[in-house]
C-alpha cells in the first residue's frame, strides 16, 4: 500500500497496523466478537440444539388432502341427505294433505249436528281394517268419528290447539305401526263447532325410502372419498417426482463429478434448481479463489525463503539483518492473505453493516499518534452506513489514511459519503503530496508494487484495499485531488440497507 506523495522522509515510526488495530479492536464480549468462541469452561457454546422429527412432504400433503376431503364429503353428504330425505317427507306430506283436503271437501253437518259425507272417498284402504291409512274427525264435546280402517282404535291427536293450515307430525301411538299424521281445524257451514280433521298413514314406505337414500349416499360418498384419496396419493407421488429427480441429480453430482443440474424440470422447480446451480457456481468460485490465493501466498513466500536459505548456506555475515527484513516481508504477505480470508468469511455470514464515521474517527486518532506533524481532517455524512463488516472497513481505511499521511505533504482530508446521490457510498481520501502518475495508477494495485522504495513497506496495502473492497462488491479508484493537489483515493462501497 505504498506510493510516492512527498519527497520528504517522515521520522521513523512503529508500524501503524498494530496501533490502528488496538484503536478499533472490539471489546471482549461485544457483538462484533466471535459468536462461536468457546465458553469460559473450555466447552464449545451450542447455539442451536433443536432437532425436530423429520416430516415427509408427501405425507403432509396427503394428510391435508384427507382431512379436507373428509370434511367436504361429510358436510356435503349431510346437506344432500337432509335435502333428499326432506323431499321424500314433503312428497309424503303432500299426499296426506291432498287426502285431507278431499276429506274436508266431502264433509257436511246433518240435522243433528253431526258430520257426515255426502260423497264417498275414492281410496278403498279407508274401508279395510288396519290398512295403514286412516282418517278421524273430532270436535269439542263430540265422540271421535273414525274411518272403518281404524276399527276399534282412535287416533290420539296432538293436543288441544287450532290449526288453520295443515299440521304434520309423527306418532308412535301404534307400537308396530308408526304413523305420519296431518290435521287441520275447520268450522263447517251451518255449524258452530270447530272440527279437527286428521288423516294418518303408516310411515313404513317413507322410512324405507329414506333408508335406501341414506344407504346409497353412504356407499357413494365412501367410494368417492376413496377415489379422491387415491387420486391425492397419486398426485402427491407424481407431483413430487421432480424433487426426487433433483435429489438423484445431486447424488449424481457427488458420485459422477458433475458440477450442475442440467436435467429439464417443471417450471415450479426451476427456481430451486437455479439457486442450487448458483450455489454450486459460488462454491466453485470460492474454491478457485482459495486455490489461487494459496498459490499466490506460496509464491510470495518462496522468494524470501530462498533468500534466507542461500544466505544461511553461504554463512552471510549480514544474515541477522536479512532474516529480519525477509521475515517482515513474509509476515506482511501472510497478513494480506489472512485479511482477505477473514473478509470472505465475514461476507458469507451476511447482513454486514458498519457506520463509516466512527470507523474513520478511530483510524484518524490512531494515525495522529503515529504522524504527529500531519494534519488530518474529517467531513461528510455522519450517518452513512455501508454493507461491510466493521473490521474490514477499519482495515481498508487504515491502509488508505496511513499511506496518505506517510507519503503526503502533511495534510490528509477524508470525506464520508462524498457522492450522496450515488448508489454506492463514496469515501474520498485526499493528500497534498506529489500524487501518482496516471500511467502508474493501475500498476500500483499489483501485489508488491511500490513507487518509492526508499520507505519501508511491502507494497501490499492497496492490494488489500482492492481485494477486500471487491469481496463486498465495492471498488477503488485513484485520481488527483482538486483541493490539495495530491492523490485522491475514491473508495466506493455498497450502502447498508
Amino acid at each position: 500500500m505504498d506510493w510516492v506523495t512527498a519527497s520528504t522522509t517522515p521520522p521513523t515510526r512503529p508500524a501503524l497496523r498494530n496501533e490502528v488495530a488496538d484503536e478499533v479492536r472490539p471489546a471482549a464480549g461485544s457483538p462484533a466478537g466471535d459468536a462461536s468462541a468457546p465458553a469460559s469452561d473450555g466447552q464449545p457454546v451450542v447455539l442451536n440444539d433443536r432437532h425436530g422429527p423429520r416430516r415427509s412432504l408427501a405425507a403432509r400433503m396427503m394428510a391435508i388432502a384427507a382431512i379436507w376431503i373428509t370434511v367436504l364429503l361429510l358436510g356435503g353428504g349431510f346437506a344432500l341427505e337432509r335435502t333428499l330425505t326432506g323431499q321424500v317427507q314433503r312428497n309424503f306430506d303432500d299426499q296426506l294433505e291432498y287426502v285431507l283436503t278431499a276429506l274436508i271437501a266431502s264433509a257436511e253437518v246433518d240435522d243433528w249436528g253431526d258430520v257426515r259425507f255426502y260423497r264417498s272417498l275414492g281410496d278403498q284402504r279407508f274401508l279395510e281394517v288396519n290398512s295403514g291409512v286412516y282418517w278421524q274427525i273430532s270436535g269439542p264435546g263430540r265422540d271421535p268419528y273414525p274411518s272403518r280402517s281404524l276399527w276399534d282404535r282412535t287416533l290420539q291427536l296432538d293436543g288441544e290447539h287450532v290449526d288453520d293450515d295443515a299440521h304434520f307430525y309423527d306418532s308412535e301411538q301404534f307400537p308396530d305401526e308408526p304413523l305420519r299424521i296431518a290435521e287441520r281445524s275447520i268450522i263447517l257451514p251451518d255449524s258452530d263447532t270447530r272440527w279437527t280433521f286428521a288423516v294418518a298413514s303408516a310411515r313404513e314406505e317413507m322410512d324405507a325410502q329414506v333408508r335406501r337414500i341414506r344407504s346409497i349416499l353412504v356407499w357413494s360418498f365412501v367410494a368417492l372419498g376413496l377415489g379422491l384419496l387415491i387420486m391425492a396419493v397419486l398426485q402427491s407421488y407424481y407431483g413430487l417426482s421432480p424433487l426426487r429427480r433433483v435429489r438423484a441429480a445431486i447424488q449424481a453430482m457427488r458420485s459422477e463429478g458433475a458440477n450442475r443440474i442440467d436435467e429439464p424440470l417443471p417450471l415450479e422447480v426451476e427456481p430451486l434448481v437455479e439457486e442450487i446451480n448458483s450455489l454450486l457456481a459460488h462454491s466453485e468460485r470460492q474454491a478457485e479463489e482459495a486455490r489461487m490465493h494459496a498459490g499466490n501466498l506460496a509464491h510470495a513466500l518462496k522468494t524470501p525463503l530462498t533468500v534466507l536459505t542461500n544466505a544461511a548456506t553461504a554463512h552471510d555475515p549480514k544474515l541477522s539483518d536479512l532474516v529480519c527484513r525477509e521475515t517482515r516481508t513474509m509476515q506482511r504477505h501472510v497478513e494480506h492473505h489472512l485479511a482477505r480470508a477473514r473478509a470472505v468469511g465475514r461476507r458469507a455470514s451476511g447482513h454486514a453493516r458498519a457506520a463509516v464515521w466512527p470507523s474513520a474517527e478511530s483510524v484518524l486518532r490512531a494515525v495522529t499518534r503515529i504522524y504527529e506533524d500531519a494534519r488530518l481532517d474529517l467531513d461528510g455524512n455522519k450517518s452513512a452506513s455501508v454493507a461491510i463488516e466493521r473490521q474490514d472497513l477499519d482495515e481498508i481505511l487504515g491502509n488508505l489514511i496511513e499511506n496518505a499521511a506517510k507519503y503526503g505533504g502533511g495534510s490528509v482530508f477524508v470525506t464520508v459519503d462524498a457522492e450522496p446521490e450515488a448508489d454506492l457510498c463514496a469515501i474520498w481520501v485526499e493528500d497534498d503530496g506529489m500524487g501518482i502518475p496516471e500511467a502508474d495508477r493501475t500498476r500500483i494495485f499489483d501485489r508488491g508494487a511500490r513507487l518509492d522504495t526508499g520507505k519501508p513497506g511491502t507494497g501490499l496495502g492497496l492490494a488489500i484495499v482492492r481485494d477486500v473492497a471487491q469481496i463486498y462488491s465495492g471498488q477503488v479508484e485513484l485520481g488527483e485531488s482538486e483541493d490539495l493537489g495530491g492523490l485522491m483515493v475514491v473508495l466506493r462501497l455498497p450502502r447498508a440497507a
